[in-house]
């Protein structure tokens, strides 16, 4: 009750004489009281001294160290149909083992056959290459020879030439003699006429000497006539060695043209091989690819297509499968806050579900049950969860971690910051400020060097 009447009631009215005041006015109760609040105050104060690490929480499950140890789903590059299965689900499988057989579905690869045809394909069409081959040495044979041909009718032809060229000088000397001896036959026969008229000669002489001067003249004309036909010979050499040039020309190019398209058909025949090749070893691949092999050691975790006859598609998941040596990591989140509080190499401790643990948080030297850990990879880029992944390695300084842990059974992580006061950390809590953000001496060392 307030005391503000200016009446004072408890100067007027006992109250010591009632059981409830006697009860609760006891000096004795004040005296106790006093002391517990005195050693609570003075409890208090040394806790708030006491060092309190700082420390990042998070929660995460348990992974691998390296994305080839997590577990996998096995597919098949191309579309099927289940045959027949060789496992069961927990089965432990090799790396190469036969986990299931299927057959195809697309009716261009249902010939059972269509390898060794294709092969046949192959060998056919080596053959018709090397007939090819041969084709074009022919051609080449025959235009060496059609060229040595040419050379030696040129020749002859040019010999021809060069003898009705000297058969026209030979002829023009002749018809240079011819003209002589019909200038010297006419002045005979002059002479002859005019002695006969002097009637020094008589009228057979000068006969004698006309029928001579005849056959002089007919011996210049047909001097003349052999003189023609010799430079006609020369014509005649001229216009034969262009014709053989002509004609040679005409089936050296026939044969090179033959002899191009040969080689036109034989290339086009390579790339059919070729192309053929590579159809081979598609086959055959995809042969191979009619049985399902484990990629890597590990356990059958579930069959994802079931049963005989079912159908798939290519990329579509059949069998789960669990990697068997595998290192275990865990994968924690943190808040974007907290982030620059992670570093490389950063010791962090780790409860197990499932593993019972004391954990205090503050204090790690006094938890119980949980294992150490070291900070490996820190994610740039936020998660769908809205904080950042990070990945933990087992510390080697610390316990071993237990070898019947799972991957993906639950985590709860504790990264240890700095060693503070207990009224620090209260003050900080209460402010909502972050840790103290710092720098491991590695990266301060590193950088003062810098």
């Amino acid at each position: 009750m307030l005391n503000i009447s200016p009446t004072k009631l408890n100067q007027k009215v006992k109250l010591t004489a009632f059981n409830a005041p006697q009860k609760v006015f006891h000096r004795k109760h004040y005296k106790h009281f006093n002391r517990f609040l005195l050693s609570f105050a003075i409890i208090f104060l040394v806790v708030l001294f006491l060092p309190w690490t700082q420390n990042v929480t998070g929660e995460g499950f348990l992974t691998t160290l390296t994305p080839d140890q997590r577990p996998q789903t096995i597919q098949s590059p191309i579309p099927g149909q289940i045959e027949r299965w060789y496992v069961r689900e927990g089965d432990y499988v090799q790396k190469g083992d036969t986990i299931l057989h299927i057959s195809e579905v697309k009716n261009e690869y249902f010939d059972p056959q269509l390898v060794e045809r294709t092969g046949q394909q192959i060998r056919a069409k080596e053959m018709a290459v090397t007939s090819y081959q041969e084709k074009v040495k022919a051609l080449e044979t025959q235009i060496g020879a059609l060229e040595k041909e040419r050379g030696l009718k040129l020749e002859q032809a040019r010999n021809k030439l060069y003898q009705s060229k000297l058969k026209v000088q030979s002829d023009s000397i002749d018809l240079e003699a011819a003209k002589t001896n019909i200038s010297i036959a006419e002045r005979q026969y002059d002479r002859v006429v005019q002695l006969e008229s002097e009637g020094l000669k008589a009228v057979t002489d000068v006969e004698g000497r006309r029928l001579k001067l005849q056959e002089t003249q007919a011996k210049l004309i047909s001097q003349e006539n052999t003189l023609y036909t010799s430079k006609n010979d020369v014509i005649n050499a001229q216009v034969e060695i262009s014709r053989v040039q002509a004609e040679y020309a005409d089936k050296i190019a026939k044969a090179r043209s033959d002899m191009f398209t040969a080689q036109s058909s034989q290339f086009d025949t390579e790339a059919q091989v070729t192309k053929l090749e590579n159809e081979f070893t598609n086959y055959a691949m995809r042969n191979d690819l009619y049985y399902i092999r484990a990629p890597q050691d590990g356990f059958i975790n579930r069959a994802i297509q079931g049963g005989l006859g079912e159908t798939f598609k290519e990329g579509d998941r059949l069998v789960g499968i669990m990697p068997a040596n595998i290192n275990m990591a865990v994968e924690t989140f943190v808040d974007p806050l907290d982030l620059p509080l992670m570093h490389i190499g950063e010791k962090v401790r780790i409860q197990f579900d499932g593993w019972p643990a004391i954990v205090f948080s503050g204090w790690p030297n006094l938890s119980y049950g949980t294992y150490g850990g070291v900070v490996v990879a820190i994610e740039t880029f936020i998660s769908d969860n809205g904080k950042y992944r990070i990945l933990l390695a087992p510390d080697p300084e610390d316990h071993t971690w237990p070898t019947d842990l799972r991957a993906g059974s639950g985590a709860y992580t504790i990264a240890l910051l700095d060693d503070v006061p207990i009224w620090f950390e209260l003050w900080r809590q209460l402010n909502g400020f972050p840790p103290n953000y710092y720098q491991p001496e590695s990266e301060m060392a590193s950088a003062k060097n810098k």
